[in-house]
């Protein structure tokens, strides 16, 4: 008998999953491997940045009130007494109308009030002229305008890109306390699966699924056991189920989960006391999504068609898996574009297209990336967004306003809002 199933909202979908995701822990590790991986602790300043104050040009340190009146027809004279590179501190402070030469990066001398940058001055030997004034604090970097000491400055479960390490290595953290990144499991299951090195048989297909989830989470930085592929057998699936809960975080299966004699996943779940989740997401394509939870442990059924894998990872698992971590972006980034062709069919479900934006004379504009089918797999190679079209609607016209979900970016966000 076909089991009957009852779709959820997206929205539904992604609440329960990020409801049943459990923290991966905590690490330390060495500053230099900690990009990508996600914040554990936040950052404080633990000193004013700048910590003293310095010139932002290469120039001269002078006095503001030696410039008073300066102009093109009254050029003031000022006298060099020294020179101030960057790591470098002056010997005195300056008296009036004298100037240190300064670098940028350097500390403001005492008394000092001003830089001039180069290009502002007629330069003789050890000396130079002024034509305009100069007021207090012109052209200078003040201590602590970027970063007052204790000041909280980036949050725990955020995401550690190049900027990030940058601040880290400035405030002297040579060892950072991240979050320890899950393991995930892949299983292809399915009968007609051939290895990517095997020739085509008839009614055979090479297993796709397995390559591409593995490329996703690499592509996230998360390491993953692959338990190949199993032909439609209750009994050995089980048991390969059973083994990749034992060695890995989660598990991500492709295939398996439709409403086939020849689908086991739903009755690998109930023999494992696993609990689903849901079985059927409003949505094109992947309906057939299935997620269920043993303990700790998230087991994510993803469809066998190609498009419909790979949209189901990125709207469920991913987020799942950056939630183990604690992140506070897990979500997709969007933005809203226009559509740059029809979609005249009614969508009795969410619709989520392989697309790609680009930038054009009439703004940014998405278009399909090619055959759209939930088997497809050659708009999976093309496409860098999904085109969110909303359930309910009576179809879409080239140039209406439309939701994209940003594929491949480095940094989410907080909030699921589609």
């Amino acid at each position: 008998m076909v089991e009957m199933r009852k779709p959820i909202q997206v929205s539904e979908a992604v609440r329960l999953v990020m409801e049943n995701v459990h923290m991966m822990g905590t690490e330390a590790i060495a500053l230099e491997h900690t990009y990508g991986r996600i914040l554990a602790e936040p950052i404080i300043a633990k000193h004013d940045v700048p910590s003293f104050d310095r010139s932002p040009y290469d120039g001269f340190a002078v006095r503001a009130e030696d410039t008073v009146g300066a102009s093109g027809d009254n050029r003031i004279p000022f006298t060099v007494i020294g020179e101030i590179g960057a790591g470098h501190v002056a010997d005195r402070g300056i008296g009036s109308r004298e100037a240190y030469r300064i670098m940028t990066g350097a500390p403001i001398p005492d008394n000092a009030d001003a830089v001039v940058m180069l290009e502002q001055t007629t330069e003789g030997k050890d000396s130079f002229t002024l034509r305009k004034p100069f007021s207090q604090g012109e052209n200078i970097s003040f201590k602590g305008e970027d970063a007052k000491e204790g000041e909280r400055l980036i949050e725990a479960g955020a995401f550690i890109h190049p900027g990030t390490i940058a601040l880290l290595a400035t405030f002297g953290y040579a060892k950072v306390n991240v979050a320890k990144r899950p393991i995930a499991g892949i299983l292809s299951t399915g009968t007609e699966l051939l290895d990517v090195s095997e020739e085509l048989a008839p009614g055979k297909i090479r297993n796709s699924n397995g390559p591409m989830i593995a490329a996703q989470l690499t592509r996230m930085g998360i390491g993953y056991t692959s338990y190949g592929m199993q032909v439609d057998d209750l009994d050995t699936c089980t048991e390969v189920v059973e083994k990749a809960l034992a060695e890995t975080d989660l598990l991500i299966t492709t295939g398996g989960v439709s409403v086939g004699d020849y689908d086991y996943l739903p009755a690998i779940y109930e023999r494992l006391g696993a609990k689903a989740l849901f079985n059927k997401v409003a949505m094109r394509p992947g309906s057939v999504t299935t997620v269920a939870v043993l303990g700790n442990k998230l087991l994510f059924g993803l469809s066998g068609n190609p498009s419909a894998c790979f949209t189901g990872f990125e709207l469920l698992t991913r987020p799942a898996i950056l939630g183990m971590q604690g992140a506070i972006t897990p979500y997709m980034p969007r933005m809203t574009v226009k559509l740059g062709e029809d979609f005249a069919k009614p969508n009795p479900f969410t619709r989520f297209i392989r697309a790609f934006w680009e930038t054009t004379p009439a703004g940014i504009v998405a278009v399909p990336a090619g055959f759209n089918k939930s088997n497809a797999v050659s708009s999976i190679a093309r496409g860098n967004c999904l085109i969110v079209l909303p359930s309910g609607t009576r179809g879409y016209r080239t140039g209406a306003d439309v939701d994209i979900l940003l594929l491949g970016a480095e940094q989410g966000i907080g909030e699921w809002v589609l």
